[in-house]
């Protein structure tokens, strides 16, 4: 019997050539189907591995990187300072796709401040991050995501509110926001695959519970409760364009399409009752409403498609500024004359 040939995406690549190594995280953690999820939505768009940055910081959701794409270039950053060497990255190369993998610590946290100017700027990437609620790797203390009143596994309760990172993400002018599960394939993955071709920050926030230390009754992260508070905002699908697929189904209805990979999507189309993604006060209310009602509201919140990422916007040449070599460098002459006018 032969042995069936691995099939090959638009780019010439197998599923398998976006793999990584195995993972050494928790068994059933959700961190490890995310990383599948990314690897899936790689494939399906046919971006070529060795054009691609991976970036992180620190802690259990930062070792992800290491489980896809073993073929792309990677920087594990220190603690909460992913954001910035990634503006490093886009500005140095801004033909790389960039994917960075944070977590509600090290975003939300010690990272924060780093966080919001990097969605200023609009820094053309896929911005993840695996929210838990708790510190897994310095045994599960609370993180600035956890809910007030959640308890931790040692017994105890959370007195402080927590920070919504895509309200946040959307008052910081951030160009494409959403949020969704980590055991919710047909979700993630249309929003992974719009994510992969926005024009700026494409942010993501996927509750992803941490079983060693939020999965416990009293938790407000732990998968029973997630999924009793979960509140889907839209179905959603989206079609990479390859041949094209031609579809016509009324307002307000939804139709399952088979994709090229032999895979299926449920497309919704939207009726003027519903929320309207291009609509940042939309977003922002229907987050506020959601919260209000102490529920996880999913889905994609807002997606601006005229985004300018930042190296258009600062009229940076076509050219990487790693490839322009010499030229970029002022001679010495001019910088002596630069220093000649502060002394």
């Amino acid at each position: 019997m032969e042995a069936k040939v691995a099939e090959k995406n638009r780019a010439g690549f197998t599923k398998a050539d976006y793999a990584g190594a195995k993972s050494t995280l928790c068994m059933g953690c959700g961190h490890d189907t995310i990383t599948s999820h990314i690897i899936t939505a790689f494939y399906q768009a046919g971006v070529n591995p060795y054009d691609v940055t991976k970036l992180s910081g620190i802690g259990c959701s930062s070792k992800t990187p290491a489980y896809f794409l073993s073929k792309s270039h990677g920087f594990n950053s220190i603690h909460g300072r992913m954001a910035p060497i990634a503006t490093g990255v886009h500005l140095a190369n801004a033909n790389q796709t960039l994917i960075g993998v944070s977590g509600d610590g090290d975003t939300a946290s010690i990272g924060l401040g780093s966080f919001v100017h990097m969605l200023r700027r609009n820094v053309r990437m896929i911005y993840l991050v695996e929210n838990n609620g708790v510190y897994g790797l310095t045994k599960g203390q609370f993180s600035a995501t956890a809910d007030r009143g959640s308890k931790s596994k040692a017994g105890f309760v959370n007195p402080y509110d927590s920070i919504d990172l895509c309200a946040l993400a959307l008052e910081m002018g951030c160009t494409f926001v959403a949020r969704s599960f980590s055991g919710d394939a047909k979700q993630l993955l249309p929003l992974l695959n719009m994510a992969i071709r926005h024009k700026g920050t494409a942010f993501i926030d996927i509750i992803s519970p941490c079983i060693a230390y939020a999965n416990h009754e009293g938790s407000t992260r732990s998968f029973d409760a997630v999924r009793a508070a979960n509140v889907s905002l839209q179905e959603l699908g989206f079609i990479q364009p390859m041949t094209e697929i031609k579809i016509d189904y009324p307002e307000g209805e939804a139709k399952t399409v088979e994709l090229h990979d032999g895979s299926r999507v449920i497309l919704r189309k939207l009726s003027s009752e519903h929320h309207d993604v291009t609509k940042r006060d939309a977003a922002l209310l229907a987050l506020n409403e959601a919260r209000a009602r102490r529920e996880f509201l999913t889905g994609l919140f807002y997606w601006d498609q005229q985004s300018v990422p930042l190296n258009e916007a600062l009229k940076l040449p076509s050219t990487p500024l790693r490839d322009l070599g010499e030229q970029t460098r002022p001679s010495v002459e001019v910088l002596d004359e630069i220093l000649a006018r502060y002394e």
